[in-house]
């Protein structure tokens, strides 16, 4: 992620994300946003669970969602606790995840992100407060290595053949 800053603002940004990926299933960690009130308006069939910040409920724990939201959520959480909710929620609960947070506020550097395989996409500054929208997506958070074909395979007729 570049130093720069954003020229959308937060709600922007998010509105962007729910337009996307279209969930039918979301879970919202932390606070509502109005990007969020427009796109279950919108869409009536979308099913939201909300939490506050802190560990799922056991009912929400047992679910799978499509996408699964922490906003206003990490400032409310001392470190470990938000580490051990953003790692279960991301190997858990959902396959895409998109966390915005004032780093300032919570604590937390870029690097903590990168090393639950977060990216950072962008960030937003309005008057002394600064906030990094991060997302994680299960499907192209690793690129396929190049040494990964028949070429580099034992025997080349088989790849793909056999799975043991």
């Amino acid at each position: 992620m570049t130093e720069s800053f954003s020229s959308r603002t937060p709600q922007q940004a998010l509105a962007a994300l729910l337009a996307q990926h279209a969930p039918q299933r979301l879970l919202l960690v932390g606070s509502q946003f109005p990007a969020l009130a427009a796109f279950a308006t919108a869409h009536p069939q979308v099913e939201i669970a909300v939490t506050a910040p802190g560990p799922l409920p056991a009912a929400l724990a047992a679910q799978r969602f499509d996408l699964a939201l922490l906003v206003d959520c990490l400032e409310h959480l001392p470190k470990r606790d938000g580490l051990e909710l953003l790692g279960g929620i991301r190997n858990l609960n959902a396959s895409r995840v998109a966390v915005l947070a004032d780093l300032s506020a919570c604590g937390w550097q870029d690097t903590d992100f990168y090393a639950l395989a977060l990216q950072a996409n962008e960030r937003f500054q309005r008057d002394e407060q600064t906030l990094s929208l991060f997302t994680y997506d299960l499907r192209d958070y690793k690129q396929v290595p190049d040494w990964l074909n028949a070429k580099f395979w034992a025997n080349p007729q088989n790849f793909g053949k056999y799975w043991w």
